[in-house]
Protein backbone atom coordinates (compact mmCIF):
# COMPACT_ATOMS: atom_id res chain seq x y z
CA UNK A 1 0.00 0.00 0.00
CA UNK A 2 1.13 4.05 -0.72
CA UNK A 3 2.98 5.62 2.01
CA UNK A 4 4.40 8.44 3.25
CA UNK A 5 7.76 9.32 4.08
CA UNK A 6 11.39 7.30 3.15
CA UNK A 7 11.26 3.71 2.10
CA UNK A 8 10.96 0.69 4.41
CA UNK A 9 14.11 -0.51 4.78
CA UNK A 10 14.41 -4.43 4.24
CA UNK A 11 17.24 -6.57 4.32
CA UNK A 12 19.82 -8.74 6.51
CA UNK A 13 20.71 -7.19 10.22
CA UNK A 14 23.44 -8.32 11.39
CA UNK A 15 25.39 -8.12 14.76
CA UNK A 16 29.42 -9.28 13.99
CA UNK A 17 30.86 -11.51 16.57
CA UNK A 18 33.02 -9.83 18.93
CA UNK A 19 36.75 -8.73 18.45
CA UNK A 20 39.28 -8.70 21.33
CA UNK A 21 41.81 -5.70 20.54
CA UNK A 22 45.39 -5.54 19.92
CA UNK A 23 48.17 -3.40 19.18
CA UNK A 24 47.26 -3.12 15.20
CA UNK A 25 44.55 -0.75 13.44
CA UNK A 26 42.91 -3.88 11.23
CA UNK A 27 41.13 -7.00 12.66
CA UNK A 28 38.60 -9.52 11.01
CA UNK A 29 35.43 -9.80 10.67
CA UNK A 30 33.37 -12.37 11.26
CA UNK A 31 29.51 -13.63 11.99
CA UNK A 32 29.28 -16.93 13.54
CA UNK A 33 32.67 -17.86 13.19
CA UNK A 34 32.85 -16.99 9.62
CA UNK A 35 34.45 -14.50 7.34
CA UNK A 36 31.97 -11.46 6.76
CA UNK A 37 32.50 -9.13 3.80
CA UNK A 38 30.31 -5.65 3.83
CA UNK A 39 29.14 -4.56 1.18
CA UNK A 40 30.12 -0.91 2.00
CA UNK A 41 31.06 0.77 4.84
CA UNK A 42 28.47 3.44 5.32
CA UNK A 43 26.22 0.19 6.01
CA UNK A 44 27.87 -0.16 9.35
CA UNK A 45 27.51 0.66 13.36
CA UNK A 46 30.76 0.67 14.60
CA UNK A 47 31.25 1.28 18.69
CA UNK A 48 35.14 2.00 20.17
CA UNK A 49 35.46 2.27 24.22
CA UNK A 50 31.12 3.63 23.83
CA UNK A 51 31.74 6.06 20.92
CA UNK A 52 30.04 5.29 17.67
CA UNK A 53 32.77 5.83 15.22
CA UNK A 54 32.36 7.85 11.56
CA UNK A 55 32.53 5.59 8.19
CA UNK A 56 35.19 6.32 6.25
CA UNK A 57 37.37 8.62 8.15
CA UNK A 58 37.67 6.82 11.57
CA UNK A 59 37.37 3.37 10.08
CA UNK A 60 37.40 1.56 6.74
CA UNK A 61 36.40 -1.67 5.09
CA UNK A 62 39.07 -4.11 3.23
CA UNK A 63 37.16 -7.25 2.41
CA UNK A 64 36.34 -8.81 5.17
CA UNK A 65 38.44 -7.31 7.43
CA UNK A 66 38.08 -3.58 9.35
CA UNK A 67 41.03 -0.76 9.27
CA UNK A 68 40.56 1.93 12.34
CA UNK A 69 42.39 5.35 11.21
CA UNK A 70 45.25 4.13 14.03
CA UNK A 71 46.31 1.22 15.58
CA UNK A 72 44.43 0.56 19.11
CA UNK A 73 46.01 -1.45 22.56
CA UNK A 74 44.52 -4.16 24.13
CA UNK A 75 43.18 -1.54 26.60
CA UNK A 76 40.46 -0.42 23.94
CA UNK A 77 36.89 -1.99 23.57
CA UNK A 78 35.01 -2.72 20.54
CA UNK A 79 31.47 -2.86 21.76
CA UNK A 80 29.49 -3.86 18.94
CA UNK A 81 29.52 -3.74 15.16
CA UNK A 82 26.39 -4.33 13.28
CA UNK A 83 25.69 -4.07 9.50
CA UNK A 84 22.40 -3.20 7.93
CA UNK A 85 20.53 -5.05 5.04
CA UNK A 86 22.49 -5.66 1.79
CA UNK A 87 22.44 -2.82 -0.37
CA UNK A 88 19.50 -2.96 -2.93
CA UNK A 89 18.54 -6.19 -1.24
CA UNK A 90 14.70 -6.63 -1.35
CA UNK A 91 14.50 -8.55 1.56
CA UNK A 92 13.76 -12.36 2.16
CA UNK A 93 10.06 -12.62 0.41
CA UNK A 94 6.69 -13.91 2.08
CA UNK A 95 5.67 -17.37 1.86
CA UNK A 96 3.33 -18.06 -1.82
CA UNK A 97 4.87 -14.30 -2.92
CA UNK A 98 6.99 -15.30 -5.77
CA UNK A 99 5.40 -16.70 -9.28
CA UNK A 100 6.99 -18.95 -11.92
CA UNK A 101 7.16 -16.07 -14.17
CA UNK A 102 9.82 -13.99 -11.82
CA UNK A 103 11.80 -17.44 -12.08
CA UNK A 104 15.10 -17.02 -14.15
CA UNK A 105 15.05 -20.90 -14.61
CA UNK A 106 14.82 -22.15 -18.67
CA UNK A 107 12.72 -25.08 -19.60
CA UNK A 108 8.71 -25.46 -19.76
CA UNK A 109 7.38 -24.32 -16.29
CA UNK A 110 4.01 -25.41 -15.44
CA UNK A 111 2.43 -27.80 -13.31
CA UNK A 112 3.67 -31.21 -14.96
CA UNK A 113 7.36 -29.67 -14.02
CA UNK A 114 9.78 -29.43 -11.67
CA UNK A 115 13.09 -27.14 -10.77
CA UNK A 116 16.07 -29.34 -10.84
CA UNK A 117 19.44 -28.19 -9.21
CA UNK A 118 21.21 -26.66 -12.82
CA UNK A 119 18.00 -24.25 -12.80
CA UNK A 120 16.33 -26.08 -15.28
CA UNK A 121 12.96 -27.10 -15.22
CA UNK A 122 12.43 -30.65 -16.27
CA UNK A 123 9.36 -33.47 -16.34
CA UNK A 124 9.79 -36.48 -13.69
CA UNK A 125 11.80 -39.60 -14.32
CA UNK A 126 8.74 -41.47 -16.29
CA UNK A 127 6.73 -39.02 -16.34
CA UNK A 128 5.72 -37.27 -19.87
CA UNK A 129 3.56 -34.97 -21.81
CA UNK A 130 1.77 -36.15 -24.71
CA UNK A 131 2.25 -34.67 -28.26
CA UNK A 132 -0.22 -35.04 -30.91
CA UNK A 133 0.06 -38.11 -33.20
CA UNK A 134 2.84 -38.46 -35.65
CA UNK A 135 2.50 -39.91 -39.22
CA UNK A 136 6.09 -38.36 -41.17
CA UNK A 137 9.62 -38.18 -39.41
CA UNK A 138 10.04 -35.99 -36.58
CA UNK A 139 12.54 -35.41 -33.58
CA UNK A 140 11.80 -36.56 -30.09
CA UNK A 141 12.42 -34.16 -27.00
CA UNK A 142 12.97 -35.56 -23.23
CA UNK A 143 10.03 -35.44 -21.03
CA UNK A 144 7.55 -36.05 -23.97
CA UNK A 145 5.57 -38.75 -25.70
CA UNK A 146 4.35 -39.64 -28.64
CA UNK A 147 1.75 -41.64 -30.51
CA UNK A 148 3.26 -42.67 -33.80
CA UNK A 149 0.89 -44.04 -36.77
CA UNK A 150 3.20 -45.80 -39.43
CA UNK A 151 -0.28 -46.61 -41.55
CA UNK A 152 1.46 -44.98 -44.53
CA UNK A 153 4.90 -45.69 -44.38
CA UNK A 154 8.14 -46.38 -42.08
CA UNK A 155 8.95 -43.56 -39.44
CA UNK A 156 12.05 -42.13 -38.43
CA UNK A 157 12.11 -40.58 -34.83
CA UNK A 158 15.62 -38.74 -34.01
CA UNK A 159 16.34 -38.76 -30.39
CA UNK A 160 18.08 -35.89 -28.98
CA UNK A 161 21.51 -34.95 -29.92
CA UNK A 162 22.31 -34.58 -25.93
CA UNK A 163 20.82 -35.81 -22.93
CA UNK A 164 20.18 -36.08 -18.97
CA UNK A 165 20.15 -38.74 -16.87
CA UNK A 166 16.31 -39.45 -16.55
CA UNK A 167 15.47 -38.11 -19.61
CA UNK A 168 12.18 -40.01 -20.93
CA UNK A 169 10.69 -40.48 -23.85
CA UNK A 170 8.09 -42.84 -24.95
CA UNK A 171 6.52 -44.39 -28.25
CA UNK A 172 3.55 -45.61 -28.97
CA UNK A 173 1.97 -47.99 -32.02
CA UNK A 174 -0.91 -45.68 -32.79
CA UNK A 175 -2.35 -48.29 -35.45
CA UNK A 176 -0.81 -51.38 -34.65
CA UNK A 177 1.26 -50.91 -37.95
CA UNK A 178 4.92 -51.43 -36.86
CA UNK A 179 5.26 -54.79 -38.44
CA UNK A 180 4.50 -53.78 -42.20
CA UNK A 181 6.02 -49.99 -41.36
CA UNK A 182 8.46 -50.20 -38.70
CA UNK A 183 9.74 -47.52 -36.65
CA UNK A 184 13.76 -46.61 -36.64
CA UNK A 185 15.22 -44.42 -34.05
CA UNK A 186 18.13 -42.50 -34.67
CA UNK A 187 20.42 -42.42 -32.11
CA UNK A 188 21.77 -38.65 -33.26
CA UNK A 189 25.13 -39.53 -31.61
CA UNK A 190 24.10 -40.85 -28.33
CA UNK A 191 24.70 -44.88 -27.49
CA UNK A 192 21.72 -47.21 -27.34
CA UNK A 193 21.52 -49.79 -24.87
CA UNK A 194 25.61 -49.28 -24.75
CA UNK A 195 26.14 -49.54 -28.50
CA UNK A 196 26.26 -46.35 -31.17
CA UNK A 197 25.35 -48.51 -33.90
CA UNK A 198 23.28 -49.81 -35.61
CA UNK A 199 19.76 -47.81 -35.66
CA UNK A 200 17.38 -49.18 -33.83
CA UNK A 201 14.48 -50.53 -35.50
CA UNK A 202 11.14 -51.45 -33.98
CA UNK A 203 8.49 -54.29 -36.16
CA UNK A 204 6.35 -55.52 -33.77
CA UNK A 205 2.69 -54.73 -33.82
CA UNK A 206 1.58 -52.64 -30.85
CA UNK A 207 4.81 -52.26 -29.54
CA UNK A 208 4.99 -49.53 -26.51
CA UNK A 209 8.28 -48.01 -26.11
CA UNK A 210 10.01 -46.14 -22.81
CA UNK A 211 13.33 -44.98 -23.38
CA UNK A 212 15.20 -43.76 -20.31
CA UNK A 213 18.67 -41.91 -20.78
CA UNK A 214 21.17 -43.74 -18.16
CA UNK A 215 24.85 -42.24 -18.78
CA UNK A 216 27.40 -41.47 -21.76
CA UNK A 217 28.04 -45.55 -21.44
CA UNK A 218 24.89 -47.02 -22.08
CA UNK A 219 22.96 -44.14 -23.41
CA UNK A 220 18.87 -44.35 -23.53
CA UNK A 221 18.21 -47.61 -22.13
CA UNK A 222 14.36 -49.00 -23.24
CA UNK A 223 12.85 -50.16 -19.90
CA UNK A 224 10.21 -51.12 -21.73
CA UNK A 225 10.18 -52.56 -25.20
CA UNK A 226 7.30 -55.49 -24.99
CA UNK A 227 9.55 -57.76 -26.91
CA UNK A 228 13.09 -56.54 -24.87
CA UNK A 229 15.36 -56.96 -26.98
CA UNK A 230 18.58 -56.25 -27.49
CA UNK A 231 17.83 -53.56 -30.70
CA UNK A 232 21.57 -52.78 -31.52
CA UNK A 233 22.89 -56.48 -31.69
CA UNK A 234 26.75 -55.73 -32.70
CA UNK A 235 28.04 -57.84 -35.11
CA UNK A 236 30.71 -61.08 -35.05
CA UNK A 237 33.29 -61.51 -36.98
CA UNK A 238 33.39 -64.78 -39.51
CA UNK A 239 35.60 -66.15 -42.01
CA UNK A 240 34.44 -68.16 -45.45
CA UNK A 241 35.59 -69.76 -48.27
CA UNK A 242 32.95 -70.53 -50.85
CA UNK A 243 33.58 -72.79 -53.90
CA UNK A 244 31.18 -73.00 -56.39
CA UNK A 245 30.68 -76.29 -58.76
CA UNK A 246 33.42 -77.27 -61.20
CA UNK A 247 33.29 -77.32 -64.95
CA UNK A 248 32.11 -80.42 -66.49
CA UNK A 249 34.89 -81.95 -68.85
CA UNK A 250 34.55 -82.58 -72.88
CA UNK A 251 33.14 -85.98 -74.20
CA UNK A 252 32.83 -84.97 -77.64
CA UNK A 253 33.84 -87.34 -80.27
CA UNK A 254 37.52 -87.49 -81.74
CA UNK A 255 38.87 -88.09 -78.09
CA UNK A 256 40.33 -84.95 -78.34
CA UNK A 257 38.42 -82.59 -75.94
CA UNK A 258 39.68 -80.13 -72.95
CA UNK A 259 39.20 -80.76 -69.20
CA UNK A 260 36.41 -78.76 -67.51
CA UNK A 261 37.82 -75.70 -65.76
CA UNK A 262 37.57 -75.61 -61.48
CA UNK A 263 34.38 -73.97 -59.81
CA UNK A 264 35.22 -70.14 -58.65
CA UNK A 265 37.43 -70.01 -54.87
CA UNK A 266 36.49 -66.96 -53.15
CA UNK A 267 37.80 -66.85 -49.14
CA UNK A 268 38.70 -64.11 -46.46
CA UNK A 269 40.31 -66.94 -44.49
CA UNK A 270 43.12 -65.17 -42.90
CA UNK A 271 42.44 -61.87 -44.32
CA UNK A 272 39.36 -59.43 -43.54
CA UNK A 273 36.74 -61.27 -41.60
CA UNK A 274 32.66 -60.44 -42.54
CA UNK A 275 30.28 -59.31 -39.86
CA UNK A 276 27.49 -61.91 -38.76
CA UNK A 277 24.06 -59.77 -37.36
CA UNK A 278 22.68 -61.76 -34.60
CA UNK A 279 19.24 -63.14 -35.29
CA UNK A 280 19.74 -62.81 -39.09
CA UNK A 281 19.90 -65.47 -41.16
CA UNK A 282 22.89 -66.20 -43.19
CA UNK A 283 21.76 -68.63 -46.40
CA UNK A 284 24.23 -71.10 -48.04
CA UNK A 285 23.18 -72.13 -51.77
CA UNK A 286 26.08 -75.06 -52.71
CA UNK A 287 26.73 -75.22 -56.35
CA UNK A 288 26.72 -78.18 -58.38
CA UNK A 289 29.31 -79.88 -60.93
CA UNK A 290 28.24 -79.40 -64.52
CA UNK A 291 27.23 -82.51 -66.30
CA UNK A 292 28.89 -84.07 -68.98
CA UNK A 293 27.72 -87.03 -71.44
CA UNK A 294 28.51 -88.79 -74.61
CA UNK A 295 29.92 -86.99 -77.30
CA UNK A 296 29.16 -83.24 -75.82
CA UNK A 297 30.88 -80.47 -74.47
CA UNK A 298 30.87 -80.41 -70.82
CA UNK A 299 28.49 -77.73 -69.04
CA UNK A 300 29.27 -75.39 -66.80
CA UNK A 301 29.00 -75.62 -62.83
CA UNK A 302 26.74 -74.02 -60.82
CA UNK A 303 27.47 -71.05 -58.52
CA UNK A 304 27.82 -71.30 -54.84
CA UNK A 305 26.49 -68.57 -52.80
CA UNK A 306 26.77 -66.79 -49.14
CA UNK A 307 24.28 -64.59 -48.84
CA UNK A 308 22.74 -62.19 -45.64
CA UNK A 309 21.49 -58.54 -44.36
CA UNK A 310 24.83 -56.57 -43.58
CA UNK A 311 26.88 -58.73 -45.97
CA UNK A 312 27.73 -58.14 -49.63
CA UNK A 313 26.53 -61.39 -51.26
CA UNK A 314 29.61 -63.73 -52.05
CA UNK A 315 29.14 -65.69 -55.13
CA UNK A 316 31.64 -67.92 -56.63
CA UNK A 317 31.20 -68.68 -60.12
CA UNK A 318 30.68 -71.75 -61.45
CA UNK A 319 33.48 -73.62 -63.73
CA UNK A 320 33.67 -73.62 -67.11
CA UNK A 321 32.99 -76.82 -69.46
CA UNK A 322 35.86 -78.14 -71.55
CA UNK A 323 34.76 -78.55 -75.29
CA UNK A 324 36.59 -78.47 -78.87
CA UNK A 325 36.58 -76.29 -81.67
CA UNK A 326 35.34 -73.21 -79.73
CA UNK A 327 32.80 -74.96 -77.60
CA UNK A 328 34.64 -74.81 -74.44
CA UNK A 329 33.07 -72.21 -71.84
CA UNK A 330 34.12 -69.39 -69.19
CA UNK A 331 33.83 -69.57 -65.38
CA UNK A 332 35.45 -69.35 -62.37
CA UNK A 333 37.65 -70.99 -63.57
CA UNK A 334 37.90 -71.08 -67.81
CA UNK A 335 37.10 -74.99 -69.69
CA UNK A 336 40.24 -76.29 -71.70
CA UNK A 337 39.63 -76.17 -75.26
CA UNK A 338 39.79 -78.99 -77.73
CA UNK A 339 41.30 -80.43 -80.84
CA UNK A 340 41.83 -76.78 -82.00
CA UNK A 341 41.69 -73.29 -80.49
CA UNK A 342 42.16 -71.51 -77.24
CA UNK A 343 40.73 -72.31 -73.59
CA UNK A 344 38.09 -69.83 -72.14
CA UNK A 345 38.85 -67.37 -70.00
CA UNK A 346 37.83 -67.37 -65.55
CA UNK A 347 36.80 -65.08 -63.17
CA UNK A 348 39.63 -62.52 -62.01
CA UNK A 349 39.74 -63.46 -58.19
CA UNK A 350 38.49 -66.41 -58.42
CA UNK A 351 40.02 -68.70 -60.62
CA UNK A 352 42.67 -68.79 -64.27
CA UNK A 353 41.53 -69.52 -68.00
CA UNK A 354 41.83 -73.15 -69.53
CA UNK A 355 44.35 -74.49 -71.61
CA UNK A 356 44.70 -74.41 -75.24
CA UNK A 357 44.44 -76.94 -77.69
CA UNK A 358 47.18 -78.18 -79.71
CA UNK A 359 45.75 -78.45 -83.42
CA UNK A 360 46.63 -80.76 -86.29
CA UNK A 361 48.33 -82.96 -87.45
CA UNK A 362 47.94 -84.94 -84.03
CA UNK A 363 45.66 -82.83 -81.61
CA UNK A 364 44.55 -82.72 -77.91
CA UNK A 365 42.72 -80.91 -75.62
CA UNK A 366 43.96 -78.35 -72.72
CA UNK A 367 43.51 -79.05 -69.12
CA UNK A 368 40.86 -76.85 -67.56
CA UNK A 369 41.76 -74.12 -65.23
CA UNK A 370 42.08 -74.11 -61.69
CA UNK A 371 42.17 -71.79 -59.03
CA UNK A 372 45.64 -71.36 -58.27
CA UNK A 373 46.86 -71.48 -61.78
CA UNK A 374 45.94 -71.50 -65.88
CA UNK A 375 45.21 -75.32 -67.54
CA UNK A 376 48.03 -76.28 -69.06
CA UNK A 377 47.91 -76.28 -73.12
CA UNK A 378 47.88 -79.63 -75.43
CA UNK A 379 51.12 -80.23 -77.37
CA UNK A 380 50.81 -82.45 -80.21
CA UNK A 381 49.27 -85.60 -79.43
CA UNK A 382 49.00 -85.20 -75.42
CA UNK A 383 46.27 -83.42 -73.07
CA UNK A 384 47.01 -80.84 -71.11
CA UNK A 385 47.50 -80.86 -67.10
CA UNK A 386 44.13 -79.81 -65.21
CA UNK A 387 45.32 -75.95 -63.67
CA UNK A 388 46.16 -76.76 -60.17
CA UNK A 389 44.18 -75.52 -57.22
CA UNK A 390 44.32 -73.51 -53.87
CA UNK A 391 44.76 -75.09 -50.52
CA UNK A 392 43.31 -73.56 -47.40
CA UNK A 393 43.00 -73.93 -43.73
CA UNK A 394 39.58 -73.14 -42.83
CA UNK A 395 38.72 -76.27 -41.05
CA UNK A 396 42.27 -76.55 -39.38
CA UNK A 397 43.73 -78.74 -41.63
CA UNK A 398 44.98 -78.00 -45.13
CA UNK A 399 42.68 -78.79 -47.77
CA UNK A 400 43.48 -78.30 -51.64
CA UNK A 401 40.18 -77.04 -53.49
CA UNK A 402 39.25 -76.19 -57.05
CA UNK A 403 42.20 -78.00 -59.16
CA UNK A 404 41.00 -78.39 -62.93
CA UNK A 405 40.35 -81.32 -65.40
CA UNK A 406 43.09 -82.88 -67.33
CA UNK A 407 42.00 -82.77 -71.28
CA UNK A 408 42.84 -85.90 -73.79
CA UNK A 409 44.48 -86.48 -76.70
CA UNK A 410 43.15 -88.74 -79.77
CA UNK A 411 45.75 -91.07 -79.96
CA UNK A 412 48.45 -90.16 -77.41
CA UNK A 413 48.44 -89.60 -74.04
CA UNK A 414 45.81 -87.54 -71.19
CA UNK A 415 46.45 -85.02 -69.07
CA UNK A 416 46.48 -85.23 -65.06
CA UNK A 417 43.70 -83.66 -62.92
CA UNK A 418 44.90 -80.34 -61.03
CA UNK A 419 45.38 -80.87 -57.58
CA UNK A 420 42.46 -79.57 -55.53
CA UNK A 421 39.62 -82.28 -57.01
CA UNK A 422 40.73 -82.23 -60.71
CA UNK A 423 39.94 -85.05 -62.29
CA UNK A 424 42.67 -86.43 -65.46
CA UNK A 425 41.37 -86.96 -68.36
CA UNK A 426 41.22 -90.34 -70.32
CA UNK A 427 41.38 -92.12 -74.08
CA UNK A 428 38.74 -94.28 -72.22
CA UNK A 429 35.87 -93.32 -69.65
CA UNK A 430 36.57 -90.05 -67.84
CA UNK A 431 36.37 -89.34 -64.19
CA UNK A 432 34.17 -86.52 -62.40
CA UNK A 433 35.73 -84.00 -60.08
CA UNK A 434 35.82 -85.01 -56.81
CA UNK A 435 32.55 -83.68 -54.59
CA UNK A 436 32.73 -80.86 -52.60
CA UNK A 437 36.11 -79.58 -53.97
CA UNK A 438 34.66 -78.01 -56.77
CA UNK A 439 37.37 -79.90 -59.26
CA UNK A 440 36.76 -79.82 -63.28
CA UNK A 441 35.80 -82.81 -64.66
CA UNK A 442 38.12 -84.87 -67.03
CA UNK A 443 38.05 -85.08 -70.67
CA UNK A 444 36.75 -88.15 -71.62
CA UNK A 445 36.84 -90.75 -74.91
CA UNK A 446 33.59 -91.10 -76.48
CA UNK A 447 31.51 -91.75 -73.29
CA UNK A 448 31.70 -92.11 -69.60
CA UNK A 449 31.10 -89.47 -66.77
CA UNK A 450 32.87 -86.38 -66.34
CA UNK A 451 31.18 -83.78 -64.70
CA UNK A 452 32.67 -81.12 -62.66
CA UNK A 453 32.92 -81.93 -59.03
CA UNK A 454 30.57 -80.30 -56.27
CA UNK A 455 30.90 -76.98 -54.42
CA UNK A 456 31.45 -76.56 -50.52
CA UNK A 457 30.82 -73.33 -48.35
CA UNK A 458 32.29 -72.88 -45.21
CA UNK A 459 31.78 -70.25 -42.50
CA UNK A 460 34.51 -69.90 -39.13
CA UNK A 461 32.92 -67.93 -36.45
CA UNK A 462 34.59 -67.89 -32.35
CA UNK A 463 33.06 -70.85 -30.33
CA UNK A 464 31.83 -68.11 -28.17
CA UNK A 465 29.75 -66.56 -30.64
CA UNK A 466 28.38 -69.91 -32.65
CA UNK A 467 24.68 -70.16 -31.76
CA UNK A 468 23.59 -73.60 -33.20
CA UNK A 469 21.07 -72.91 -35.37
CA UNK A 470 21.36 -74.11 -39.00
CA UNK A 471 19.49 -76.25 -41.22
CA UNK A 472 21.08 -78.33 -44.71
CA UNK A 473 22.59 -80.24 -42.09
CA UNK A 474 26.01 -78.97 -42.42
CA UNK A 475 28.65 -80.68 -40.43
CA UNK A 476 29.90 -78.79 -37.32
CA UNK A 477 33.61 -79.26 -35.94
CA UNK A 478 36.02 -77.40 -33.64
CA UNK A 479 39.61 -76.23 -34.28
CA UNK A 480 41.09 -74.07 -31.18
CA UNK A 481 38.40 -71.81 -29.58
CA UNK A 482 36.51 -71.19 -33.32
CA UNK A 483 33.71 -73.78 -34.80
CA UNK A 484 34.05 -74.41 -38.22
CA UNK A 485 30.30 -75.06 -40.39
CA UNK A 486 30.94 -76.95 -43.21
CA UNK A 487 27.79 -77.00 -45.94
CA UNK A 488 27.99 -79.52 -48.55
CA UNK A 489 24.47 -79.22 -49.80
CA UNK A 490 22.24 -76.08 -49.59
CA UNK A 491 21.29 -74.50 -46.14
CA UNK A 492 21.32 -71.30 -43.58
CA UNK A 493 23.21 -70.57 -40.32
CA UNK A 494 21.37 -67.89 -37.64
CA UNK A 495 23.94 -65.75 -36.44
Amino acid sequence: MPYIGKGIVSGNFVKLDSITTSATATYALTNGGAAFTPQSVNQMIVSLNGVIQAPTSAFTISGSNIVFDSALTSSDVIDFILVFGDVNDIGTPSDNTVSLAKLTATGTKNATTFLRGDNTFAVPPESVEWQAVKTTAFTAVAGEGYFVNTTSGAITVTFPATASTGDTIILVDYARKFGTNALTINQNSLNFQGNSSPNPVYNTDGQSITCVYADATKGWIPTSDDDVTLETPQAYNAEYLVVAGGGGGGNESGNRSGGGGAGGLLTNYGGTAIGLTPGQVYTVTVGGGGSSSSGSAGSQGENSVLSGSGITTITAIGGGGGGRDGSSTTGGSGGGEGNSGTGSSGTTGQGNKGGDASGNPTPAGGGGGGAGAAGQDASPNAGGDGGAGLSNSITGSAVTYAGGGGGTSESGTAGSGGSGGGAGGSTGTASAGTANTGGGGGAGRNGGSSAGGSGVVILRVATSDYTGTTSGSPTVTTDGSDTVIKFTGSGSYTA
